[in-house]
């Protein structure tokens, strides 16, 4: 289906011209009847030559409304900005032409109107040279009359010939809803543009911005152009009628949504687009933004000349790459913008601001992967999604992804703070995974995982280099230890005991930091080798095991098992299963 909205001056015969197309009357309201005025949002369709069918939302053209002109086009691909040939350019035809380039609606016919009436070539040049200026491509130019129906049939081929611009197009939900009533028996139902992804009945969709608690409804039933269907998929117009959603809770401007693939913010960070080669225009700080049919009070701080961070009123639905429009409303200024980050960091500390600036002056805008991580240097595979980013399907996909050159640097500055922990005193803390993380201001410890080194090696959780030979001062402690605990096995010796061998307190905590000894609790240690033969035991037992269990099988005493149990599960290589301590192996 091509979905396609109307623009242009009031009364230069928009509502008329959809009229003659399809045989229905867009025109909703009595009163739009009665005075001959479009005041809301009409909707009608035809099929076209060849059979693909056209969808047309036709907007009022009355200056007082050009926040539902907005609405109307905010979710399409696709416009006819009609001009009357007996009246030529007029003060709305370049208000609704900024919006077009605002939007940067890819598809234009250009359609005279009331070619019975003067000659359409004159209006029809006019029109495109203004066009031209904005930067806007028309696809076709088409003279018609609505009265005498001359042009229409050439019209439906223009509009036939988009058609292979709008095959099915993939992707998650964003359904912008542009009306919504209550029907007797069947409950709430919304209308609405989808331009990407299906719905079925039965699926869940979450509601953007959320005005109840529960913001998730349910899909009874679909209708495309008053036809039941089983799915819809967009491009398309599509009635929605939802289970477990009121009517005051989808009013126009709310989104529906595919759950968790789309972020939801009241702030992003953008990219201004002039006309032309020029520069924006200075907007003030309150500003009205428009996206699909909603439209937010907003802040606008700008950080360039053409970049800023957008604050807005109540939350929306967004993607790396939307395009957006901002209003000044008080000089009807309307910009384009792109969405280059819809997860910004907040501001913080001095000169933060202008850090910002110089991240976003290379942000591209696109949401494609290798740009998103040069961005962003680290991210979660979620987060990426969210944003619009295309990942593979993979059973096994990674929770983080890093950028190579990221990557590079946290490697360089891991090896800087292991080898600065190399020269500790002996009693200094271990470096864990836990201190790794807090040095180096990672979000999660399992990014360690990704900063690859041979120079690097972690056994049991902490981390060293690899290979590092064994400082002299600790070298006849180590034969000690390993001699003791050949013998002793799991029964390891006691804290009198190691006093007795002439082993200290700090000479244990070195052999542990260096991956000779492996500490369980104040005074129990193991050799690296006897904790693995102790895992390759616990195998063999029924799971969920009880540490009595555990004991027998590891003929070690209790002092030993509970301790290595715990490093066990803080490790992850076990888990509680019960509050009495029953165990299993992951």
């Amino acid at each position: 289906m091509i979905v396609v909205a109307t623009a242009g001056h009031v009364d230069h015969g928009k509502s008329s011209l959809i009229r003659a197309l399809t045989g229905r009357d867009p025109d909703r309201l009595a009163e739009e009847r009665r005075r001959g005025l479009t005041l809301d949002l009409g909707f009608a369709w035809c099929d076209l030559p060849g059979g693909p069918r056209a969808a047309f939302v036709d907007v009022p053209g009355h200056e007082r409304y050009l926040h539902t002109m907005l609405a109307g086009l905010g979710p399409v691909r696709a416009a006819l900005l009609v001009v009357a040939a007996d009246e030529g350019w007029a003060a709305q035809s370049a208000e609704h032409a900024d919006v077009l380039a605002a939007l940067a609606v890819p598809h234009l016919i250009l359609v005279i109107t009331r070619s019975d009436l003067a000659d359409p070539e004159p209006a029809a040049a006019a029109a495109r040279r203004r066009l031209r200026a904005r930067g806007l491509p028309v696809a076709a130019t088409v003279a018609t009359s609505a009265r005498t129906g001359d042009g229409l049939d050439a019209l439906r081929t223009a509009l036939g010939r988009l058609a292979p611009a709008f095959p099915p197009a993939p992707g998650p939900v964003r359904l912008w809803v542009d009306r919504a009533f209550s029907l007797p028996g069947a409950g709430t139902v919304v209308t609405g543009t989808l331009p990407t992804g299906t719905l079925r009945a039965g699926d869940r969709v979450e509601l953007c911005p959320a005005r109840t608690q529960d913001s998730v409804g349910v899909v009874r039933e679909l209708h495309v152009c008053e036809r039941a269907v089983a799915d819809a998929t967009g491009p398309t117009r599509v009635a929605v009628n939802l289970r477990r959603v009121t009517l005051d809770a989808v009013p126009r401007g709310t989104a529906l949504l595919t759950p968790d693939a789309w972020v939801t913010t009241t702030e992003t960070d953008i990219r201004l687009h002039g006309t032309g080669n020029a520069q924006p225009p200075a907007l003030p700080e309150a500003v009205m933004c428009h996206i699909g049919t909603a439209r937010r009070p907003a802040r606008l701080r700008r950080l360039a000349d053409d970049l800023a961070r957008l604050r807005l009123s109540a939350p929306v639905p967004l993607h790396v790459g939307d395009r957006l429009a901002v209003r000044d409303p008080s000089s009807r200024v309307v910009l384009g913008a792109t969405v280059l980050d819809p997860m910004p960091a907040p501001f913080s500390g001095r000169g933060a601001a202008a850090r910002r600036r110089t991240v976003l002056e290379s942000a591209t805008g696109r949401p494609v992967l290798s740009d998103e991580l040069a961005h962003r240097g680290l991210a979660r595979s979620a987060d990426l999604r969210r944003l619009g980013v295309p990942l593979p399907e993979d059973p096994d996909e990674p929770q983080w992804r890093i950028d190579p050159a990221h990557r590079h640097t946290l490697t360089e500055r891991l090896l800087a703070l292991v080898q600065a922990h190399e020269k500790e005193p002996a009693g200094a803390p271990e470096l864990t995974r836990a201190r790794v993380r807090d040095a180096l201001g990672l979000p999660d410890a399992g990014v360690i995982d990704l900063l690859t080194s041979p120079r690097l090696t972690e056994r049991h959780g902490r981390i060293a280099l690899a290979g590092a030979p064994l400082p002299a001062g600790l070298r006849r402690a180590a034969d000690i230890a390993r001699r003791e605990l050949a013998v002793a096995g799991p029964r390891t010796p006691t804290e009198q005991r190691w006093r007795e061998l002439g082993v200290s307190r700090d000479e244990l905590h070195a052999l542990n930091r260096h991956g000779v000894l492996v500490r369980l609790a104040q005074g129990v240690h193991l050799t690296p080798d006897a904790v693995e033969r102790a895992v390759a035991v616990l195998r063999g037992l029924a799971p969920p095991f009880r540490v009595s269990e555990a004991r027998a099988a590891l003929d070690a005493p209790r002092r030993v098992v509970v301790p290595l149990l715990e490093h066990l599960d803080h490790h992850g290589v076990t888990e509680k299963v019960s509050a009495d301590g029953h165990r299993r192996l992951r």
